[in-house]
């Protein structure tokens, strides 16, 4: 297969994941889309560059990462939820009785507010997951930062999550 159409079927088949994970940074569905976009319109432009076929994922990962945090830079870091989200979210909170369910959107909550490049690291690996290796790749950092990132944000997380239940 070509790997424009490689590209193309990877692109096609990882939408959702692409807008979740877009759309942690961003919460905005508008703003997700955008960087989406953007960050598709760049791959398509660029696929040529890619040396390896292998690494397609984590390139195309680099390139989403990499514009939700240019648009945010540039939009002044403002990530204000829209009014359909908080009401989605007070919805799910009245509907679900299921204390797990509780529990993953506090987690996620805990994630989201965790510094963007401790956060990249936890969305990659739990919510995308991706391997250690392949989040090394797309942040352009060494193993070694990946792990300590990863480490730190857990244990911020933890601390977090600690407090919260106390």
């Amino acid at each position: 297969m070509e790997l424009r159409e490689e590209l193309v079927a990877f692109l096609t088949e990882n939408q959702e994941k692409f807008y979740r994970l877009a759309f942690s940074y961003m919460h905005s569905k508008d703003g997700a889309l955008d960087a989406i976009q953007n960050a598709i319109v760049r791959a398509l432009q660029h696929y040529q560059d890619l040396r390896n076929e292998a690494y397609l994922k984590t390139w195309f990962y680099r390139i989403l990462v990499n514009e939700c945090c240019t648009y945010l830079r540039k939009s002044g870091r403002e990530r204000l939820y829209e009014p359909e989200v908080l009401q989605w979210k007070q919805d799910r909170q009245q509907e679900q009785q299921d204390p797990e369910w509780e529990s993953d959107l506090e987690v996620y909550e805990r994630v989201i507010e965790l510094p963007e490049e401790k956060r990249t690291v936890v969305l990659l690996r739990f919510y995308e997951g991706l391997s250690l290796q392949e989040i090394s790749k797309v942040t352009n950092t060494s193993l070694s930062t990946v792990k300590y990132r990863l480490y730190a944000a857990l244990k911020q997380l933890k601390r977090s999550l600690t407090e919260v239940s106390q």
